[in-house]
């Protein structure tokens, strides 16, 4: 049977972020998983209305979040759409594999390795440790199903947005970690760090 234990410890303030506490979810189910590792994560940045961008932009500004984006990705392949490639500050994201889920030709898409369909992208990270999606929405979707780690960032508050993160199915991931809140005194903002697992299928005889 699983258990679950919760860790709790102080963190002194800091100048732009304070964190009072940090929890810690250790949960034995997780080590239940699929007995191969899973090679396909993703990680997002969302509203507690799932919202995660608006006229092709982040919401916020999270110094923190973005360290740990980069800290989670680095040496990893990265997944994502051409506009979310388009929007990022530096292309391609340096220390990553930038792969790109489009029909666009690959000469539009410089810089990065071009998949034409989510079957040309599971080949193409078939023999990675581990890859990450990281959006934008449409692509959040079509690979969802094959996403075994989902890293989120859950913004506690809700934003007029026009692109949205899918619907997550909480029979298919167990929340296996929790930190937070976290409160960015600059943003005016608190958020969570959770980081779910996909569920094992049962085993039939």
């Amino acid at each position: 049977m699983a258990s679950s234990t919760v860790l709790c410890s102080y963190s002194p303030r800091t100048s732009n972020t304070t964190s009072p506490f940090i929890c810690i979810i250790n949960t034995v189910q997780h080590m239940n998983l699929q007995p191969t590792r899973p090679h396909l994560g993703l990680i997002v940045a969302m509203a507690e209305n799932r919202a995660i961008g608006k006229d092709n932009d982040l919401l916020w500004h999270l110094s923190s979040d973005l360290k740990r984006f980069k800290s989670i990705t680095m040496g990893h392949p990265i997944i994502m759409g051409r506009n979310t490639y388009f929007s990022l500050p530096r292309k391609p994201l340096p220390g990553r594999r930038n792969i790109v889920l489009t029909h666009a030709p690959a000469s539009l898409v410089e810089g990065a390795e071009v998949a034409a369909s989510v079957a040309e992208v599971l080949h193409l990270v078939a023999d990675e440790e581990m890859a990450y999606v990281i959006g934008g929405a449409s692509v959040y979707e079509q690979l969802l199903p094959f996403v075994d780690i989902l890293e989120i960032t859950q913004v506690h508050a809700t934003f007029d947005a026009d692109v949205f993160f899918p619907i997550i199915d909480h029979s298919e991931f167990s929340l296996v970690q929790e930190a937070g809140p976290i409160t960015d005194e600059q943003a005016a903002l608190s958020y969570s760090y959770q980081t779910y697992h996909r569920r094992p299928h049962p085993q039939h005889p």
